[in-house]
């Protein structure tokens, strides 16, 4: 347990130390192309755990909290400033110099997420053919005429070659009452459909407004396709309830209180069903069969007492007939890379929009600890997912730095086209107004996301 949660914060500090040193980077970059004296590029704030600095007397600092950074550089408006420097400092560059420096952190990181996209294609992702294994009653897929083994290719206008890009177009749908074409091609629950294309005609009412757990194939009424997994063992968590029954990485469970296990799935259920109760259990191990005695741990899930182990499956290998890799060479990866983050970019966007309009709730906003579980899974999960993850992010961060919200990027950017426009900066009573109220929407929205944080490890 402590070795996953190192692991977790681990892969928290290298996904925020990548996003926020390209970020800060960019202000460095084009701060020095125009002539700016950059005092100190910080990654992390708090105490210095290490700091450099280099001949034109710029200060390189890693510090303690590595949930931001920050790029200083000389300016009048934050102290004295020597006249022979004057020249260099930031207040004194034209308007249009200061636009470009400061819209140059997002810009890094729209570019940054280009380049983990490319570098996702060129290696190849492996995805699974989104195929529909049941179709639950009265659900909308029921309403399509959607049915088991049908493979679905193509949302709208979009192709689907995977659940992720099933997922993503379902999620560009919030809050609409439309119908929309899904084209999907029949086939047989575990084989590669062959058959002709069919377009079946998709309901939406109000879809996903309000939910706080979004889950797109799960409200569309359908569930993936996917191989029985056998029960058998993987790993076993130290200290857990299946380490101190005896249970060992390779036993498969064979009965439970005498009653045969079919699959994994079957032995999840019955151990989340009887939490604080003892099992009696057959497992093969080694050949020979032996008895042991289990009693599941208890957690609160959704308001309901649940059973748990701490044990994990043992991995099973997909037919390669269910699989596809998406691979492009590195040059016809490029405007793939650049599509895929137009893509993320209009979906950030647009989830932003109508989380004003009330359509998403806000308690799907997510703070540092959600960000550290999906780091930590994702780069468990295979570089390429981690690839994907930190483009995600990295559009997200070059988004929200980008809103006109005075004390990020966004509303800098705001005062100085305002001053573009008037050949005149706003008054220095007007800018810190703005500021006061920035700091406190920026402020509101972080403790949100950590309490939404908070609320979902309970």
């Amino acid at each position: 347990m402590i070795f996953g949660t190192l692991q977790t914060f681990l892969a928290f500090v290298i996904t925020l130390g990548i996003l926020v040193s390209i970020h800060e980077f960019g202000h460095f970059w084009v701060a020095r192309r125009c002539g700016v004296k950059v005092l100190r590029f910080s990654v992390g704030f708090g105490k210095a755990l290490w700091r450099r600095t280099d001949r034109q007397g710029t200060e390189y600092v890693i510090a303690a909290i590595p949930l931001g950074g920050y790029v200083k550089m000389l300016d009048e408006r934050e102290g004295p400033v020597p006249d022979a420097d004057k020249e260099f400092a930031f207040n004194r560059k034209p308007v249009l110099s200061r636009i470009a420096i400061v819209a140059a952190g997002p810009i890094a990181n729209f570019l940054l997420a280009i380049a983990a996209l490319w570098l996702m294609y060129v290696l190849g992702v492996k995805t699974v053919l989104p195929q529909v294994e049941k179709v639950l009653p009265d659900s909308p897929a029921a309403l399509a005429g959607i049915q088991p083994g049908d493979e679905i290719v193509q949302i709208g206008s979009i192709e689907t070659p995977g659940w992720q890009q099933v997922n993503m177009e379902l999620l560009s749908f919030i809050g609409e009452n439309r119908t929309v074409d899904v084209t999907v091609k029949p086939g047989v629950p575990g084989q590669k459909p062959d058959g002709s294309e069919v377009i079946r005609q998709l309901p939406l009412n109000n879809w996903l407004v309000g939910e706080e757990d979004l889950n797109p194939i799960k409200s569309l009424g359908v569930v993936p396709y996917s191989p029985q997994i056998p029960a058998i063992v993987g790993q076993v968590v130290a200290g857990g309830a299946a380490e101190q029954a005896g249970l060992k990485p390779g036993d498969k469970i064979l009965k439970t209180n005498g009653e045969p296990v079919q699959d994994w799935l079957a032995w999840v259920n019955l151990i989340r069903g009887h939490p604080g109760k003892t099992l009696q259990i057959e497992v093969e191990r080694d050949g020979s069969v032996q008895g042991l005695t289990l009693m599941p741990g208890e957690k609160e899930v959704e308001g309901q007492r649940v059973g748990y182990i701490g044990a994990g499956v043992q991995s099973v290998s997909w037919p390669d007939d269910m699989t596809r890799t998406l691979q492009f060479n590195p040059l016809s990866a490029v405007p793939k890379a650049v599509q895929a983050t137009s893509a993320l970019t209009g979906m950030t966007l647009e989830s932003l929009w109508k989380m004003v309009r009330g359509l998403v709730s806000v308690k799907n906003l997510s703070g540092p600890i959600t960000i550290a579980k999906v780091a930590g899974a994702s780069l468990q999960s295979g570089l390429e997912n981690f690839l994907y993850f930190l483009s995600m992010l990295s559009v997200s961060l070059g988004v929200l730095n980008l809103l006109p919200i005075p004390v990020l990027d966004g509303g800098h950017l705001l005062f100085y086209l305002v001053e573009w426009v008037r050949g005149k900066p706003l008054s220095e009573k007007a800018q810190m107004f703005g500021l006061k109220i920035g700091v406190t929407l920026v402020v509101s929205v972080m403790m949100l996301a950590l309490y939404n944080d908070i609320s979902r490890l309970f």
